[in-house]
């Protein structure tokens, strides 16, 4: 029964990615997604994709390294945060579904050798490879390259698809160096504007730790399915609280935060199993006004604020996860309580 119940969710979590990036495609066709410019610092980036697909790629043997050649003050650019995170985890979740042995490095070069300077991106890895004749052709949308078994490479062929098109909003360009049998190189260009980096205009981490004693007490759910996330942000969090919740599924945040009615704050994932993010809170607002509830989304839309605040959230954050950003927003949202005695003191 038990290997059944695992295919079924397996074949629901293959089709629920399918839904959202046919999504995706929609809202590209139609013009609705939009590019949204700020600060980004690239070596965050690439460092957290790192951390979060470092356990999947170890679990197969592989080694994984990535490569940050630019100091953090010269790493940061003008461009699109999420679509960054976007290209990238597409790339390195190929990477290490079509590499059974050997190795993936991922990372960055600025070039300048060509008029305005840019960041050349790479992701190479020694899998199955891609024949030349259909090295265009894997960019297309329902598209995948031969290869002998396709019932163990399953999925719809649109992943390379958004990733190009996300890729060329940008202003760069992508492509691959490949051969059958001896793996591949993924590249990708966006243009090099470089932005003095910024902090958030509340206070950060290193403020919040010298008042622990005051707020380790906070009581906290992370709802989040992903395990490498979870245990991210337990460990971001783990200087406000040793009293933490978890919760894998919409419907299981629901039921924590009714039978905690004194929760101060909730982690929520926006997109969860069974209901969603947004729908479990609003479903936690008819009977908790209170509790501080953080949205989080690894895709992050124009328009998605405004709908997580609709739907009852307190803020909202992308992924990946910035620690300094987070732990501000923790306390802009429960700051107040160090100018109070602590009401579970």
């Amino acid at each position: 029964m038990k290997k059944y119940i695992r295919i079924i969710e397996k074949s629901g979590a293959r089709m629920l990615n399918i839904i959202n990036d046919i999504v995706d495609i929609a809202k590209i066709e139609s013009g609705q997604m939009e590019v949204s410019l700020s600060e980004t610092s690239i070596n965050k980036q690439v460092e957290y994709v790192h951390t979060f697909f470092k356990p999947e790629a170890e679990k197969k043997g592989l080694e994984f390294t990535f490569k940050n050649t630019l100091p953090s003050n010269e790493a940061t650019i003008q461009t699109d945060r999420e679509k960054i995170y976007a290209i990238l985890t597409n790339l390195v979740k190929n990477a290490i579904k079509f590499t059974n042995e050997g190795m993936i490095e991922f990372g960055y070069n600025l070039q300048t050798d060509r008029g305005s300077p840019w960041l050349e991106f790479f992701v190479k890895d020694t899998g199955i490879g891609i024949p030349a004749n259909r090295q265009e052709a894997i960019f297309e949308r329902f598209i995948q390259a031969d290869i002998s078994d396709k019932s163990a490479y399953q999925g719809a062929g649109l992943g390379l698809s958004i990733t190009k098109s996300y890729v060329e909003m940008l202003g760069g360009k992508i492509w691959v160096e490949s051969r059958p049998g001896e793996g591949s190189v993924f590249y990708f260009t966006i243009p090099y504007r470089q932005g003095a980096e910024t902090k958030p205009s509340f206070k950060g981490a290193a403020v919040i730790a010298g008042v622990t004693p005051m707020l380790n007490k906070l009581k906290i759910l992370i709802a989040e399915d992903d395990e490498t996330s979870d245990d991210y942000l337990s460990t971001i969090i783990s200087i406000y609280s040793t009293d933490i919740y978890r919760a894998a599924t919409g419907g299981e945040a629901v039921e924590i935060c009714r039978s905690n009615p004194d929760l101060d704050l909730i982690l929520m994932d926006i997109r969860m199993p069974g209901i969603s993010g947004d729908e479990a809170t609003r479903q936690i607002r008819e009977f908790n006004r209170e509790v501080v509830i953080i949205a989080q989304t690894a895709y992050g839309l124009s328009g998605d604020r405004e709908r997580f605040l609709e739907a009852g959230c307190t803020d909202y954050i992308s992924k990946p996860i910035d620690r300094e950003l987070l732990t501000g927003l923790i306390e802009k949202h429960l700051g107040s309580r160090l100018n109070r005695d602590n009401p579970r003191g």
